[in-house]
Parts: structure tokens; sequence; C-alpha cells
């Protein structure tokens, strides 16, 4: 059974966000420091990511553990209560962004994906993989807007 009542559950889940989330100005302002220039939160590409460089074609994603399924085999049974909403709702989750992956790749794009663990133990991490797609990309004839 919930521990609050439906007026506190619904003030709590209004304030989790779905964008500038803690994780993703992080890896942002790394980005930034590195000197990559990106756009944020592009609703023109399918799927909205959280980082973009349109012209490169590289959309990076930052996930958090709880809403995108991190290791999901294990941590689906702790769920307590209303198991029936979400195990489907967390599933429904993941297979979205396998859809986004999909069609993403299919219209040429490379896709970056980076849980809040990783972004929050080793940035430095997450910001030379993107850089290093961004170099590769560039390379390859791309190019990168500010």
């Amino acid at each position: 059974m919930d521990r609050l009542t439906p007026a506190q559950r619904r003030k709590n889940m209004q304030h989790v966000r779905n964008k500038d989330s803690q994780i993703e100005l992080k890896l942002r302002r790394a980005l930034w420091h590195a000197g990559l220039r990106y756009r944020k939160n592009v609703r023109s590409v399918f799927g909205c990511p959280d980082v973009v460089f349109k012209r490169l074609k590289i959309a990076v994603f930052c996930d958090s553990e709880f809403w995108h399924g991190y290791d999901w085999e294990n941590r689906k049974h702790d769920f307590k209560s209303r198991q029936e909403f979400w195990i489907p709702k967390i599933e429904r989750n993941m297979a979205r962004d396998r859809e986004v992956n999909e069609r993403l790749a299919s219209e040429g794009w490379t896709v970056l994906r980076f849980f809040g663990k990783e972004i929050k133990r080793n940035v430095e991490e997450c910001v030379r993989i993107v850089a290093q797609t961004v170099a590769r990309k560039k390379s390859e004839g791309g190019k990168c807007t500010r």
C-alpha cells in the first residue's frame, strides 16, 4: 500500500523533471566546458533528445535509473505497491527507448545513452565518449553548428 495520500503522491510526481534534471545539467556543463557546443531538448528530433549535435546527427540521452529500467530484471521485484501499474509503465518506457534508438538509427543518427549513475560517477568518461563521437562524425564529413 502507498504510504502517501493521492494528493501527496500527485504533488511529488508533479515535481519530477523531464528536462534540466540534475544529471542532464551535470553532463551539459561538462560538455560545454570541454568546448562542445550543442542544442538541448530539440523537439524536431524524434524522441526529443537531451543533447543534440544536429548537423552531425548525434543524439544524447540522460536516463534516470528508475524511469528507464536500469538493471530491470533484478529491480522490478522491488516494487511493493501498485506493481500492476509500475511494472508495465517502466517496461513501456524501456520499449519506447528502443523504438527511439531504432528510428533515429534508421534516419542516420548516432544515439548515445547514459544512465544517471554513469554521469554522476564519471562525467569525464561520458564527455570523452561524446567528444570521440563528435570527432569521428566530423572526420566523416559532417558539420558542427554553434
